[in-house]
């Protein structure tokens, strides 16, 4: 007689909303009209998101306690609904601005040719141009349902399954705009180092599970096979495999040029919720699973956060491209983050964890202006061409500023609160030099980012006919979604403390 573990249902009914609404998106694209194929996907995912925020958070109030589900393959506790709150949440951002900006870009009409010091960028329709839009909309539901049974895993198995689940959808996602030879050259570059890195967590998991013959993190944990050699091989590779997904140095390498070739709408949501997931999950399993190498993996991380720090910051010193800017600034943001993690106390995890929060929401929003210029001249942004920007649109440009501003950690949105935070538990921790490196980083970050701001006030204007009449596009959803991103950074500056509980409570899910 065949026994089948208890499911229960409600503690990933997260994934079953994202799962159903995937679903009827990609029904949309074969039942529905070509004419409406867009606004009803877009409008499904919406819905599905917002869905999905509601069984979040229903989740994080009623799973005080914490515990395995489902055959001990998946948590239900705080941790994962938080993690899943955030990830539903860019995801909502994400279907904002893609339902302006996936597949639509904006060319210069051949009617009105460019001329020197005049850039044109009219909207012309394309045959089959958004053919798989509901497409799109479907894997970006399907994208972050993987993302959040990944935060929940609780064991190998389920860790690499969840894992591939996402990064699948991500490889098509970068490729979505098949006509444009950037975007297919970024999800081919991504398919194949990403497979490395998938490769290298699945090899970790094998040696892992040689070494104790266990696939659980908690039965890991308690094998108490310390200091064995194939276990700390398995170890190593494991946070090889999730410093690939989560853009750390030196496993950084496709992130510039997949950032810059992807759609914008998805590098924005790359940078992300693909760092929320890979983070989360890494201070779970390395805490759970291995605790008793904790003077292993704390160093590691520390030589990895150092490291991104180093590369990320000195490398966008000298980018022209606003994209690859951003995406070495990810990567040295990656550092900061790691240096609460590598701290491995509670501090440091709850200072991880409201970084996340912050910096997810600069993160995306600045891609999200990026995108909108990149429309705007229908050619990639650079410092020259961002010229006049904050004064042609006021209102992306100053939240463009207060993003930068925040990335550099001054005292205008909580990323200033995130790095004192982890900073904090780095000095606790004994690490004082570590705060200084944090520090010597962060005084770089400023010239590349003050460049920015630059650009967009202090250089002569750049002329941009983008639309009949010369006036800026109009794209409420996108402004819409840099709103609310603008409101979560710069709110939680004002709203530590009830973040810092949030974040508390979930950390609490956690062995310590």
């Amino acid at each position: 007689m065949i026994h089948t573990p208890h499911v229960d249902w409600f503690s990933i009914s997260t994934l079953l909303v994202l799962l159903g609404a995937s679903f009827l998106a990609l029904l949309s694209a074969v039942l529905g009209p070509r004419s409406t194929r867009r606004a009803v996907a877009a409008s499904i995912a919406g819905l599905g998101f917002a869905g999905g925020l509601v069984t979040s958070i229903w989740l994080y109030v009623d799973s005080a306690g914490g515990h395995r589900v489902i055959g001990d393959a998946f948590y239900r506790d705080r941790w994962t609904a938080l993690g899943q709150i955030i990830i539903c949440g860019i995801g909502l951002a994400t279907t904002l601005v893609g339902a302006e900006q996936i597949a639509q870009r904006r060319e210069a009409s051949p009617a009105e040719p460019a001329t020197p010091g005049r850039q044109t960028a009219t909207p012309t329709a394309r045959p089959g141009h958004d053919a798989h839009i509901a497409e799109f909309f479907s894997l970006l539901l399907a994208c972050a349902a993987g993302m959040a049974f990944f935060i929940g895993s609780a064991n190998l198995m389920v860790m690499f399954l969840s894992l591939e689940w996402f990064s699948i959808a991500l490889y098509v996602m970068c490729a979505i705009d098949y006509d444009v030879e950037g975007s297919l050259e970024a999800g081919l570059k991504y398919l194949v180092i990403g497979s490395f890195g998938s490769a290298a967590l699945l090899f970790g998991s094998a040696l892992v599970y040689g070494a104790t013959n266990h696939i659980g993190f908690a039965e890991i944990g308690a094998a108490g096979h310390s200091h064995d050699t194939l276990l700390v091989l398995g170890l190593a590779m494991v946070i090889a495999g999730l410093g690939f997904k989560s853009s750390a140095a030196p496993f950084h390498m496709w992130t510039p040029d997949v950032y810059e070739g992807a759609p914008t709408p998805v590098t924005a949501f790359m940078s992300a919720a693909t760092k929320v997931a890979a983070f989360m999950l890494a201070f779970r399993v390395l805490r759970t699973a291995f605790p008793e190498e904790e003077h292993l993996w704390s160093w590691a991380l520390v030589g990895i956060a150092v490291a991104s720090l180093v590369v990320g910051n000195f490398a966008a010193l000298v980018q022209r491209n606003v994209k690859r800017m951003l995406a070495y600034s990810s990567i040295s943001h990656a550092g900061f983050i790691l240096i609460g993690l590598a701290a491995a106390t509670p501090l440091g995890g709850r200072a991880f964890v409201y970084y996340l929060i912050p910096y997810s929401a600069m993160a995306f929003g600045s891609f999200a202006i990026v995108g909108s210029r990149e429309r705007e001249l229908g050619a990639p942004v650079t410092l020259e061409n961002l010229a006049g920007f904050g004064w042609e649109r006021p209102f992306l440009g100053v939240a463009m500023w207060f993003f930068l501003f925040g990335f550099a950690g001054l005292p205008l949105t909580g990323g200033f609160t995130g790095k004192f935070y982890v900073f904090a538990a780095a000095y606790q921790h004994g690490w004082a030099w570590l705060v200084v490196v944090g520090v010597l980083a962060t005084l770089v970050s400023l010239w590349y980012y003050l460049a920015i701001v630059r650009s967009m006030y202090m250089r002569d204007e750049l002329r941009v006919a983008a639309v009949a009449g010369g006036s800026p596009p109009r794209e409420p959803l996108l402004h819409a979604a840099v709103g609310l991103s603008l409101v979560v950074a710069t709110g939680s500056l004002f709203a530590v403390q009830p973040l810092i509980d949030l974040a508390k409570h979930a950390t609490g899910a956690l062995p310590f």
